[in-house]
């Protein structure tokens, strides 16, 4: 197995990319840690990998609240006594609106979200990871990150970009002790992407606005959260041991 008795704390891991990325850490000997708001998606997740012999809590955590990262990484030392791994990958989608329109609430919770939650968690996660000698950090951006196509998805789009430069520039600060790379898919099939694309989705349906976006896709199908917990498995594994800074394409060849 590839993360054999690593612990890994997992952002948003109770639904969408970070319950397939729990679930699969898991099978690959983690020890995993949810952080989630929502507490029955975090509950169930760990269930479901306790009840196939895998190691699991769940830790109600507000990942733009620095109080309650900090407990996240007390829980988690409490429990497991060490963080191997860190999955930056809880965010939030924007309402839709032109830059002249948005609410400065709107922009703030976007950013929050995507950003701020990510230099929170890495924060407090990063002394404990130095303690132990090494450490793997990954991030979750997004293709719209590097081509900011999304119509009125400024916020967005920026906040993925920023995170992308976050990247860089904590790879560069962390090394040679700490890894730190990134994800950027294209649209997942998740209930993120579904309530982002509510507007586009409302007359034709989600089936229709899927075939429509993998028309788009040089592989013609959209991407599977598994598709972005198997990228996310090489980044945390000791595979991917001479990569730092790296920024890796999930989305079928549509940013080519």
């Amino acid at each position: 197995m590839r993360l054999t008795n690593k612990v890994a704390i997992i952002t948003g891991g109770g639904s969408g990319i970070g319950q397939a990325c729990a679930y699969l850490f898991a099978q690959e000997g983690a020890k995993v840690v949810i952080a989630q708001r929502t507490v029955t998606t975090g509950e169930a997740t760990v269930a479901a990998i306790k009840n196939k012999g895998g190691e699991a809590i769940f830790v109600q955590t507000d990942v733009t609240s620095a109080q309650s990262v900090a407990q996240l990484v007390q829980k988690t030392l409490k429990a497991f006594g060490r963080v191997a791994v860190l999955f930056n990958n809880a965010g939030s989608e924007q309402k839709p609106s032109p830059i002249e329109k948005m609410e400065e609430a709107e922009w703030d919770k976007v950013y929050d979200a995507n950003v701020k939650s990510i230099f929170l968690v890495t924060k407090y996660a990063v002394p404990e990871m130095k303690k132990a000698g090494s450490g793997s950090i990954i991030n979750t951006a997004s293709l719209l990150g590097v081509r900011p196509r999304g119509p009125n998805q400024t916020a967005y789009c920026s906040s993925k970009g920023a995170v992308i430069a976050l990247t860089k520039a904590l790879a560069v600060e962390l090394a040679p002790q700490i890894r730190v790379n990134c994800l950027y898919p294209t649209l997942v099939d998740t209930p993120l992407a579904r309530r982002a694309s509510a507007e586009k989705i409302k007359e034709t349906g989600w089936a229709e606005f899927k075939r429509g976006y993998e028309s788009l896709v040089p592989l013609k199908r959209m991407a599977t959260p598994e598709d972005v917990a198997y990228g996310a498995l090489y980044l945390a594994s000791e595979e991917s041991a001479m990569l730092t800074g790296v920024c890796l394409p999930i989305d079928g060849g549509l940013g080519i």
